[in-house]
């Protein structure tokens, strides 16, 4: 029998108890107080409910998943001598056979790349945490154009940094206004998605991209080129890296996803690096995970060796293609009078400003009821944000799921016009 008395106050409450129901609340940590939750990843819950159509994730199709190859490429990675090995601890820089395929495709892109330039991530989002990690220290000011991809804002407050906000059009980030931000904010990094970017879909121009890697070394900021949507180009002529751009050598990371193109659940990424700073980050990632899976890096390795990479590439261009092409036929009859949208090349987003007495987010609510979501613009602005704007991914769903989608949209806009 347990003898052992457990003390009680008056009443016959633990003292356990007692303590649990008065304790004031224990602290976290500051840096976290001006950092916001994602609404991407809030909107994503809400729009899982089977009768919404959702426009607000940047989700790849899973029907377009290549299923039977991955399969075969961790039942190959777990067959045999090698099985043990492909879970076993592995080397912080990851799957050697991995690096030289990222390389390898790299330098097929008009970035030369050798494998040992090459740290696997968990994910390219991991690769902006390791950046952070070892370019930034606290108080530091990162420079962005405006709007940017919402994580990358979240990453970057999360490590103490100043965001600035930089001015962009068409064509891009304006190296005017980069030059007069890094005059009067000295920045120490420059964060950008030129190619189809998040949220906009915009392409940075060749000038553009030139003209911005020669701002950034004359004031000695790094450049992060964030391209996870770089090989899903519908229609236009590519655009060189800026990796790889004459003045690039030694200030300019550029990251990579196997999300958008092979499966985003297997969480792998890359960044290509000078080698200082790839010591950096392989520091940087040993103290966070201290190697990304290894059996998922030796599948990803085996089956980017065994398949016809470029055919499933292509066949996810036809689709997403056809899609995009879809989304912005049916935009006109959709959106009020005054309504502007981009128009992009390649990856998975349009970008949507509504006339300016729009709210896109206090017109959400009644979206969702109506059974269709977006993501409100706000979030991807660092400074100054333009309440009348959305984003809209036109990648997950067939043509006439996209049609619905948009018809119920329009009658939701109708009311607010």
């Amino acid at each position: 029998m347990d003898t052992t008395q457990v003390p009680r106050e008056p009443g016959g409450e633990t003292r356990a108890t007692v303590a649990s129901r008065s304790r004031a609340p224990l602290p976290v940590a500051e840096r976290l107080a001006g950092v916001g939750g994602s609404p991407v990843r809030d909107l994503l819950a809400l729009a899982e409910r089977s009768e919404v159509i959702s426009f607000a994730g940047g989700l790849p199709a899973p029907e377009l998943f290549d299923i039977a190859g991955l399969r075969d490429a961790f039942g190959r990675a777990l067959a045999g001598a090698a099985a043990a090995r492909n879970l076993q601890y592995a080397a912080t820089e990851g799957d050697p056979s991995l690096r030289r395929q990222v390389a390898e495709r790299l330098t097929s892109r008009w970035l030369p790349t050798s494998a040992s330039d090459v740290l696997i991530t968990s994910g390219s989002q991991q690769a902006l945490t390791l950046i952070a990690a070892a370019l930034l220290d606290p108080g530091a000011v990162v420079a962005v154009e405006s709007p940017t991809y919402l994580a990358a804002l979240q990453g970057f407050r999360l490590a103490g940094a100043h965001v600035v906000a930089v001015a962009s059009d068409e064509e891009g980030m304006d190296p005017g206004a980069f030059h007069a931000a890094a005059h009067e904010h000295h920045p120490s990094l420059l964060y950008l998605v030129p190619t189809f970017a998040n949220p906009t879909g915009r392409t940075m121009s060749a000038g553009r991209r030139q003209a911005v890697v020669d701002a950034a070394a004359a004031h000695g900021v790094w450049v992060i080129e964030d391209d996870p949507y770089g090989e899903l180009r519908y229609d236009g002529d590519a655009v060189a890296p800026m990796a790889g751009l004459p003045g690039a050598e030694g200030g300019v990371l550029h990251l990579g996803s196997f999300s958008k193109v092979g499966a985003p659940g297997m969480r792998l990424g890359w960044v290509r690096a000078p080698e200082p700073v790839l010591r950096s980050l392989v520091i940087a990632k040993q103290a966070a995970d201290l190697h990304s899976s290894t059996i998922d890096q030796a599948a990803a390795a085996i089956y980017l060796d065994a398949v016809d990479v470029d055919a499933h590439l292509a066949r996810l261009r036809r689709v997403y293609r056809e899609r995009r092409d879809a989304m912005l036929a049916l935009l006109p009859r959709t959106l009020p009078d005054g309504a502007r949208w981009t128009r992009p090349e390649g990856g998975m987003f349009v970008w949507v400003t509504l006339p300016p007495d729009h709210d896109a987010a206090a017109i959400l609510p009644e979206a969702l009821a109506r059974g269709v979501a977006f993501v409100p613009g706000a979030p991807f602005f660092a400074a100054d944000p333009d309440r009348a704007t959305l984003r809209l991914s036109f990648t997950t769903h067939a043509p006439e799921v996209i049609g619905e989608g948009l018809g119920r949209l329009a009658e939701v806009v109708s009311a607010h016009a």
